[in-house]
Order: C-alpha cells, then structure tokens, then sequence
C-alpha cells in the first residue's frame, strides 16, 4: 500500500537508506539545488537518494520554520517504488491496473484535517513573511533564474462546463508573497479550463498542492486523458479512496494530508512576462508572456515540508518521474488499445528528456507492426516523441548502444523512416 502522506514516505525512506538528511545550515537561494544536482552527474542512478534539509537560510539571512525535501519522488525507480509500496518491477502493471480501475476520492469534514492546522486568509498572505514568504521556495539555477519557482507545485481547476477536475503539475514564478507567474500553454489541461472562463469574462480558480501524497503527486505529473481526474486514479494507485477537504476561498478540493495549499484565481483578462528558467533541457526557457495567480488564501501542517523537483538537465527527478508514468501509459495504449499485443516494452530515455526520445520494443508478428506501434504512439501526444524507434525482441531497449547498433544494421533511411511534419517540439 502507498503512502498517504509525504512525511510517512520520507520516514520509510530513512529506514531504506534511501535519503540524505541534511542538518547544516543551507542557503536555498545558492547552494541547496547545487548540491542535489551532483548526484546526477556522475552516480549510477540506483545509488542517488532522497534530500531532506532541516536547517534552510536564504540570501538575506532569513531561516524558516519547516524543511525542504528534494529528489524524494524520484531519485530513482527505488525510491519511486518506494512510495508505492512495491517492487520495481510492479511498477508497470500498478499504473496500468490504476488507470483502468480509479477510485474515487472522499471528501471529509476540515476539522483535524493536517492541511487546516494553519490557516492565513486574504488579509495576511499579501504582508512580510506570509503568503509565499512563508516558505523556503528554493532557486533551481542560481545565476539564471530570476527568482524562486515552485517546481512541485500540483494545480487544481475544474472545468467550467463538467465540473470535472485537473490536478497537473505546473512552476509558477514567485513574484510577490501573494503573486505567482505561471507558465500555461492552451493545449495543456489547466490551459483548456482558463481559456473556457477567458471566453465568458471569468477568473479561473485553482489551488496548488505543495507536498502532495506521492500518488498525487505521481498523476499530477502523468499524461493522463482529459477528463480523468487524478486524484482518482491516484486513489487507485494508493489501493484507498485520497481524502479531500474543501478549500477557504475556491470551489476547489485539496488533500488532506497535504502539506501546504496555496489557493487563489488566475485573471484571464491580461498575460504578463513570466521566466526565464532553466528546463529540464539543459536549455534556459526564454521569458514569454503567460497568466498570473493571484493567492487569496494559504493553507499548511505545523513545520511544513516544502517539496521541490529538480530538473534543469538529464538525467534529473523530472525525467524519472516522466519516463516511469509515460512507459506504463505508451505500454497501455498500445497493447490494449490500439491493437499491438507484441509489444513488450516501452522505453523513454532520460538523457532526452523522458520526453523526445521512445523507444518500442516488439515482438512483430508481421512487417506492419512496427510502423502501427509507431504512428499510434505518435498520435498519443504531440509534444511527446521527436524521434521514435522501433526494435526486435533481442534488442534491449534500455541500452542505447544495442538500439544504436539495430539502428546501423537493420534499418535503411530511404525505406524505413518516415517524417511527420507539424508536431509540437
């Protein structure tokens, strides 16, 4: 069974030894992503742990009353699994059986919920020292973003003409203790809500989810349907309904055994400069215009856990996270719904991202099936796979030399690639 909250799963990560506990004063503004980031370049990705600093300072000296978990999602497929309660091996079917058999979240009274230990309504989150000061948000790449992003960061909307909810997994720009920048695209499915409230004159309202239980966090992050909503099958993923409590000041639902809850609007009115930021890439994202969030109200636990994902370059947590959930959807598609039972394996690897580069493993029962996996796995997401690979059996699709060495004896170009123009980059 999975964990329902954070603290529980960093606890069992310290009795798996699968977690740095960090003591010494750490600045959050310069050294704190800096020191995670060193276990990605160089370690084998089953010796990288979780961190959890207890003594954060910033650049002007400030401390704060509460902790920053980094790398405590997915550091690696162990500590992933460890958050699910299962071995590594399960962590295909478990998402598969999740997605096919959601369970649906109960909401409960707020009174003893762990998120409503402290509440600051709309007079306080705009003072020093609450809203978004209250937190030691860290900066992901010192000397290029202009300020904190909150990376783990779990919105929730719901869509003006279903009700139904999104939880997805977006930064937001700290701006002010009570204004955040948020990076939103229209094909994106908090972007689908906000332009349906745009058309009518309407703000949209959400509520981000800081330290989530990790089978929230887990499908906030996934690519699933428009129309599903998460904390179902998060339930599913976590073998028990997620217990809900309402918002104070939206219409919303949030965890109860979330740490923190930042709620507020996003106005559909106007788009201001939001970045630069240093993606997942290895590239700084440029400033774009994009919406805001404006905080009405911030929920938390007494001495929060403040979560954050680092990314920046590959491998990373991100990637992880990414290519774990992606592997088990692609494999779901296209076995049991796109009619491709040879497939055997999915592979996304993280040094392009988790995200542009797939690999199809296929035990191919005629000439035809490769190009079927492979059209069908595009048409999933079209900013998912610039390049998409097809293999034999013997091939093994997690050691990019034996797919390179398949690539440079098997396959002609003029024959065997083919170009699908106007995809997403």
């Amino acid at each position: 069974m999975a964990f329902k909250d954070l603290r529980s799963s960093i606890e069992d990560l310290k009795r798996r030894d699968l977690l740095f506990s960090i003591d010494r004063l750490i600045d959050k503004d310069s050294e704190l992503m800096p020191l995670v980031r060193w276990q990605y370049r160089g370690l084998k990705e089953a010796e990288r742990r979780g961190f959890l600093f207890t003594n954060v300072t910033d650049g002007r000296g400030r401390t704060y009353d509460g902790s920053v978990a980094v790398a405590v999602l997915g550091a690696s497929r162990r500590v992933y699994a460890a958050a699910l309660g299962c071995p590594v091996a399960e962590l295909r079917d478990r998402w598969i059986r999740a997605a096919a058999s959601p369970i649906t979240p109960v909401v409960i009274k707020s009174a003893g919920a762990p998120v409503k230990e402290e509440i600051h309504g709309p007079d306080e989150v705009g003072r020093e020292g609450f809203g978004l000061d209250e937190f030691p948000v860290p900066i992901s790449t010192p000397g290029y973003d202009p300020a904190p992003f909150v990376t783990s960061g779990h919105w929730v909307t719901k869509d003006l003409e279903t009700g139904v909810r999104n939880v997805g997994n977006y930064r937001g720009h700290v701006k002010a203790p009570n204004r955040l920048g948020l990076q939103l695209f229209p094909t994106q499915h908090e972007g689908i809500h906000w332009l349906k409230r745009r058309e009518r004159g309407q703000d949209l309202e959400a509520a981000i989810v800081i330290g989530a239980p990790p089978t929230v966090a887990m499908t906030a992050v996934a690519k699933l349907p428009y129309g599903v909503d998460e904390y179902a099958v998060a339930g599913a993923l976590s073998g028990e309904p997620i217990e809900l409590v309402r918002c104070e000041t939206v219409d919303l639902e949030v965890p109860a055994y979330a740490e923190i809850v930042i709620e507020g609007r996003i106005p559909t009115r106007y788009l201001e400069p939001e970045a630069p930021f240093g993606e997942f890439t290895g590239f700084v994202g440029e400033r774009t215009l994009h919406p805001c969030f404006e905080v009405t109200c911030v929920t938390h636990r007494r001495r929060p856990i403040w979560q954050a994902f680092i990314s920046q370059f590959p491998p990373s947590e991100s990637t992880m996270i990414r290519a774990i959930s992606n592997e088990a959807a692609y494999y779901n598609l296209l076995k049991n719904h796109c009619n491709v039972p040879s497939v055997i394996d999915i592979v996304f690897h993280e040094s392009a991202g988790a995200l542009n580069m797939m690999v199809i493993r296929l035990k191919k029962r005629s000439p035809a099936q490769p190009t079927q996996a492979l059209l069908a796995a595009a048409a999933l997401e079209p900013t998912y796979g610039k390049i998409l690979i097809a293999v034999d059996e013997d091939i093994d699709p997690y050691d990019l030399d034996a797919v390179m060495w398949a690539c440079s004896t098997r396959m002609q170009p003029h024959l065997d690639v083919t170009i699908i123009r106007n995809r997403a980059s």
